[in-house]
């Protein structure tokens, strides 16, 4: 009796997939809809047009438009500005794999506008973000390790990351790294070159 079911119940299984699927789908379409009207609502000026549109496929959970909203939040734009909410927004969008987020976030934990000020916190999000291409993260690293803003001082650490600003076209990260490598011992460098390389392998 068990076995005679089990083709009808895959069969309804398969459906039940294939409707959240078609689900899923409407509801990105949907999404990136709204946020295509909040981008054109923008560029014409309109953010208070923008703001509800990213609202919208913000909750939906675009990515995109969750990092536009933090923007809005924290510029006050279309809204009042709230540092707070930009902070939830932007973490949303860092959360999903948005680069510049990734980068607005650190920036926002470094300086607590919006949050608790937490520099170490803010390094990691800088390194996902420099690590994901973002030339000024990589450049930003360098300097605060290099200069122990907020962080253990650490001139390996920093030659490491201003070669990775050098790897991104980050502008005055070959002059950077010039100023960090005289203070250098040998074995510092041939550390940081082997940091580097291996940030290089696992990313």
């Amino acid at each position: 009796m068990t076995q005679s079911r089990r083709p009808k119940q895959t069969l309804l299984a398969f459906i039940a997939a294939c409707a959240l699927a078609s689900v899923s789908a409407n509801s990105i379409a949907d999404a990136y809809a709204d946020y295509e009207r909040g981008v054109n609502a923008a560029f014409d000026g309109d953010y208070a047009t923008a703001f509800r549109e990213f609202s919208v496929a913000a909750d939906e959970g675009l990515m995109l438009a969750q990092y536009n909203l933090g923007i809005l939040y924290f510029t006050g734009r279309g809204v009042e500005r709230d540092p707070a909410a930009a902070y939830r927004w932007t973490l949303a969008a860092a959360e999903q794999g948005h680069t510049a987020a990734q980068f607005n976030l650190a920036s926002l934990l470094s300086t607590g506008d919006g949050v608790a000020k937490d520099t170490e916190e803010g390094a990691q999000w800088y390194a996902r973000a420099a690590k994901a291409g973002h030339p000024q993260a990589a450049l930003i690293l360098a300097a605060i390790y290099a200069e122990g803003a907020g962080v253990e001082r650490d001139p390996v650490l920093a030659h490491a990351w201003a070669s990775y600003a050098v790897l991104n076209s980050a502008e005055g990260a070959e002059s950077l790294r010039l100023e960090i490598e005289v203070e250098l011992a040998a074995g510092e460098l041939s550390a940081a070159r082997r940091l580097f390389a291996r940030w290089q392998i696992e990313n």
